[in-house]
């Protein structure tokens, strides 16, 4: 009777490469409007930590999460998640917030750019930054680091992380752009692009009237907040209104 060489799974696995993603066309609508306007849109929620930014300010990205945590200068895991990552998959890295180790550089980038992975995003640090640069894929990090890192430690990909103070699941809708990124849940997708695109509507709307000669007083009805809170200016013995100007 032949032995049994099946190895038994880890539970939940290493590696679970199944998971729900919203669809593509609606990924690029929503990725169609900046960080802080879906930030905004959906109650001012799914704000990442203001600390990860692109290495360079035109990098944007929009695409569903692939979430892969790495321990500590060990970036076995991210390699792992290039392998089994999908195109117009976001990369989520979390390392513990490990700014002292370059745990991404130009060889994985030219790795996931071939895999039309859509962006990495990592709360570590990353190195050849004029490298990444050029190649066009973004990439965001809590530092930028030349420390190289080990790959020894095994660590879940796809299951929920809480990586810059936000939890995110697998297949989560992620946008990033020079603000900061921002994370939508899957089946919200659809209704916060609703809300950006009002959002962005209201927000032309007042621009026109702050261009046609409005105030931010008028247009913000800041007049009785500030009357309430006791306002005081170096008008007030000429003008009892404490130059606010006329509520429109």
């Amino acid at each position: 009777m032949s032995a049994n060489t099946t190895t038994q799974l880890s539970s939940p696995p290493h590696v679970t490469t199944k998971i729900e993603r919203a669809d593509q066309r609606e990924l690029e609508a929503l990725g169609a409007f900046g960080s802080a306007t879906i930030h905004e849109a959906q109650g001012r929620r799914g704000a990442v930590d203001s600390r990860i930014k692109p290495v360079d300010h035109d990098m944007r990205f929009s695409g569903s999460a692939f979430t892969v945590v790495c321990a500590p200068r060990d970036n076995l895991m991210l390699q792992v998640a290039i392998h089994y990552a999908q195109p117009g998959d976001v990369l989520i890295v979390s390392a513990a917030g490990m700014g002292q180790a370059g745990t991404f550089g130009d060889v994985l980038g030219n790795a996931a750019k071939a895999k039309g992975i859509a962006a990495v995003v990592t709360d570590s640090g990353v190195r050849d930054t004029q490298a990444l640069r050029e190649l066009g894929l973004p990439v965001f990090s809590g530092s930028i680091s030349i420390t190289g890192t080990v790959k020894e430690t095994l660590g879940p990909i796809n299951q929920p992380v809480t990586f810059g103070g936000q939890v995110i699941n697998p297949g989560d809708a992620v946008v990033g752009d020079a603000d900061g990124v921002v994370v939508v849940r899957r089946e919200e997708v659809g209704t916060v692009t609703r809300l950006s695109q009002e959002r962005e509507d209201n927000e032309n709307v007042l621009i026109d009237q702050y261009k046609a000669g409005r105030t931010t007083i008028d247009l913000c009805n800041l007049h009785d907040v500030l009357r309430a809170k006791g306002i005081t200016t170096d008008l007030d013995d000429v003008d009892p209104d404490h130059g606010l100007g006329a509520r429109s």
